[in-house]
């Protein structure tokens, strides 16, 4: 198998959003072998790797430069302070709990990802492991966490008035418009900053997979090789869907804001994305919808075919974010 070099490159930054270094990884693995096994595998893909053996070196790692880090790639048998128990702290924590965390683990009965994934862990790793799907889980997670600190900062940087509307309407078409979107509708919610990172799933999934009409296999195939952000783009080009928009309606009740977000696709089966499925926790996407469901909304309903959903923000919004973020 051909070794994968694609570069681990962030966002492009604006002067409205922070510039970024090359990514920064922590490798945590009481066995130094398999610690240099993973660094190799990741050389040369523009990462800055960190190393620790035990769990009590990683939190210290990770408690000395919170905001240094965009992904954890976290054994789950060491002695002392196991993975899971690392992975409980880092949700725990203010400062970590948005870090992407992929639980690596020769430990992969159905109980035991689901205890994973109750604990934060949404990208699993089973050793023995192939480079590429190495590779293709840290790019997932590396983009996650560039995805959410950008959104994060923007919703920080446009505060304003907009926490006073009551009733607004809009459309948009690419990416980029629903990230924009997502940072302003933000502001009506409880807790923006926990908002913003489900509003953009929903978003983002009524673009690609609604109006471009984007498959999950299709997904899976250009997320292998590197080729999902270019097929965007050029579906957002052609004909069959370049007059496609998305409208989002926004509604602020009297203890909670809703939004009914409606795309112009045939719809899709969506029951089993509401919920982390463990056969997909392997994977490096699908796990969106139920994201969204939990950091972000008190209530997600998909509606007719699938593409038209409301999600409603409440006063527990933030709460739940606390531990789900993954």
């Amino acid at each position: 198998m051909p070794p994968d070099t694609t570069p681990a490159t962030p966002q492009p930054a604006t002067q409205d959003t922070p510039r970024f270094a090359s990514p920064r990884v922590l490798v945590v693995d009481d066995e130094p072998f398999n610690r240099e096994i993973i660094v190799e595998f990741l050389d040369g893909a523009g990462y800055r790797l960190d190393e620790a053996a035990d769990g009590e070196e990683a939190l210290a790692i990770l408690h000395r430069a919170p905001d240094d880090f965009d992904a954890v790639l976290l054994d789950r048998m060491m002695p002392g302070i196991d993975g899971l128990e690392v992975l409980r702290q880092i949700k725990a924590s203010e400062a970590l709990r948005w870090l992407p965390v992929i639980m690596q683990t020769a430990a992969a009965a159905k109980h035991q990802v689901v205890e994973g994934i109750e604990g934060g862990a949404f990208y699993y790793l089973t050793k023995p492991f192939e480079p590429q799907l190495l590779r293709s889980l840290v790019r997932s997670a590396v983009a996650a966490s560039r995805t959410q600190r950008s959104l994060r900062h923007e919703v920080s940087q446009s505060q304003g008035l907009l926490g006073l509307m009551d009733k607004a309407s809009f459309s948009i078409r690419t990416p980029d418009e629903a990230r924009r979107l997502a940072a302003l509708v933000a502001h009506a919610a409880p807790a923006p900053q926990h908002a913003v990172l489900g509003l953009c799933e929903l978003l983002l999934n009524a673009i690609e997979h609604g109006n471009l009409g984007l498959t999950y296999q299709d997904k899976s195939r250009l997320c292998a090789s590197g080729d999902w952000d270019a097929e965007v783009e050029r579906r957002l080009q052609l004909p069959t869907y370049a007059q496609r928009k998305v409208t989002v309606d926004f509604h602020r009740l009297h203890d909670a804001a809703e939004v009914l977000i409606t795309d112009q696709g045939d719809g899709f089966d969506w029951q089993p994305y509401l919920d982390i499925d463990p056969a997909r926790a392997f994977a490096s996407h699908g796990r969106g919808i139920a994201l969204s469901r939990k950091l972000s909304f008190t209530s997600l309903e998909y509606l007719g075919s699938g593409n038209q959903v409301r999600g409603r923000f409440g006063v527990l919004a933030g709460a739940a974010a606390s531990s789900a973020i993954g």
